[in-house]
């Protein structure tokens, strides 16, 4: 069985009348309307308020693809600097081919649900803890959807087995790495060649696409454990200090980012592929040092959720 690598790797789910719809925003929006469900559920079996919890989250995806953006605008600048205005503006609020921020999207998440529970006198971290499975299942989505986009998020050259032949119909990913970038630590185009009247970017990289995916399924099931606890935040700070070593010790150092500060490099057909540090690294250093202060004031404190019988859930608090 021949496998259309085409078809897998290719940013485009529906085409209707030259209007695409990108995958990545399909599986983005799948995961986080498992999340969604989910956490409504939990919600109700806690003894929460639902209708506050759905209102909360609506607002919660809403300003958290504004953070998300605004994030990865500000950190990839160079992917817009050359851009003539008023194009430019728009090329910014384009989401349908991938372009967030993770870190943005759950600062703008974070802040939503802030101003709910302090407006509503609601404890934050009863309701922040019932957000982690979707976020976890938001990154599954949105790795993959980076595997569809080829340019998203693509590792650095290694001689490692691990490596990672691109086929030659993922277009997407040859195209966007052929084109030569003025950064040479980030440069691939200098292993394209000729292959069927194409350019193609042979060698081989590290598969952090994939890297990520995993992750997302490791915070996936973690979660179903970090929810069992009755200590409201809980879940909350396990998957930041998780999140955080699993992207800043896995995915993010075999990714092809730009070095802030540089401090080692050693990437190639003969090298491991490994890069630090990038911006990333150090927010996750600081969002690690933060869970286990948090963590370890939180194992200090007495259990204080008390899920109700499930004869008496009514899904709201009594008034």
């Amino acid at each position: 069985m021949q496998v259309d690598w085409h078809r897998l790797m290719n940013p485009v789910f529906l085409n209707i009348g030259g209007f695409t719809i990108a995958w990545y925003g399909v599986l983005i929006t799948l995961g986080i309307v498992a999340g969604v469900w989910l956490g409504t559920r939990m919600a109700r079996a806690r003894g929460l308020d639902v209708d506050r919890f759905n209102d909360m989250i609506l607002w919660m995806i809403i300003w958290g693809l504004v953070g998300a953006r605004i994030v990865f605008v500000a950190t990839s600048w160079h992917q817009f600097e050359n851009i003539p205005f008023p194009r430019v503006l728009l090329d910014i609020i384009n989401l349908r081919q991938g372009g967030i921020s993770i870190h943005g999207g759950l600062i703008g998440g974070i802040l939503v649900m802030l101003y709910y529970t302090r407006k509503y006198r609601l404890n934050f971290y009863e309701y922040a803890d019932l957000c982690v499975p979707g976020v976890a299942f938001g990154i599954i989505g949105g790795r993959i959807g980076n595997i569809m986009n080829g340019t998203d998020t693509v590792g650095r050259v290694t001689g490692w087995p691990v490596g990672f032949r691109w086929p030659d119909s993922a277009r997407a990913f040859h195209d966007g790495m052929c084109v030569r970038n003025p950064n040479p630590d980030l440069d691939l185009s200098q292993y394209c060649q000729q292959i069927g009247g194409q350019l193609v970017m042979t060698a081989p990289v590290h598969f952090a696409q994939l890297y990520g995916v995993i992750i997302g399924i490791i915070l996936s099931v973690a979660a179903y454990f970090w929810l069992r606890s009755r200590k409201p935040g809980w879940a909350f700070w396990q998957f930041w200090l998780w999140y955080s070593i699993l992207r800043a010790g896995w995915e993010e150092t075999f990714r092809l980012n730009p070095l802030l500060p540089k401090t080692y490099l050693n990437q190639g057909l003969d090298a491991p592929g490994i890069g630090l540090f990038t911006e990333t690294h150090l927010i996750s250093i600081v969002l690690i040092v933060l869970s286990i202060w948090m963590l370890l004031k939180l194992r200090r404190q007495p259990d204080t959720r008390v899920d109700p019988a499930p004869s008496v859930v009514t899904g709201t608090r009594p008034a």
